[in-house]
């Protein structure tokens, strides 16, 4: 287990949420999105510093080394967490990844949701 997994995969998660969409043009259906110049992956520095803090454990259950892969779950909970801070800022629910400006701006405030 490394530190390095953990944070990727917390870098991966955020991407998934605000950055990271494949376009198509509509009218030929051709990917608008063909490199990496047009279609922005997120990288480590592009997060906040994170402190990443294991607890010592010595789990022989999982397999006789004790050895347990954990890049999955720093991915896990980023997306709905970051899905959760704009719903709590705006009272607005999107549920179609990436959370873009546009769809924040067409999505409706939920009702009984006070701003």
């Amino acid at each position: 287990m490394t530190y390095g997994e953990v944070i990727g995969g917390l870098t991966m998660g955020a991407g998934m949420v605000i950055a990271e969409q494949t376009r198509v043009e509509p009218n030929f259906g051709n990917f608008i999105t063909r490199s990496f110049a047009d279609y922005h992956v997120p990288v480590n520095l592009d997060l906040a510093n994170i402190d990443v803090v294991f607890l010592p454990e010595e789990d022989k259950i999982a397999n006789k080394m004790g050895i347990k892969g954990i890049g999955e779950l720093g991915i896990t909970s980023v997306a709905a967490s970051i899905a959760n801070a704009i719903f709590n800022a705006t009272g607005k629910r999107v549920r179609d990844l990436p959370i873009t400006p546009e769809k924040l701006l067409m999505a409706e405030v939920e009702d009984g949701v006070e701003v």
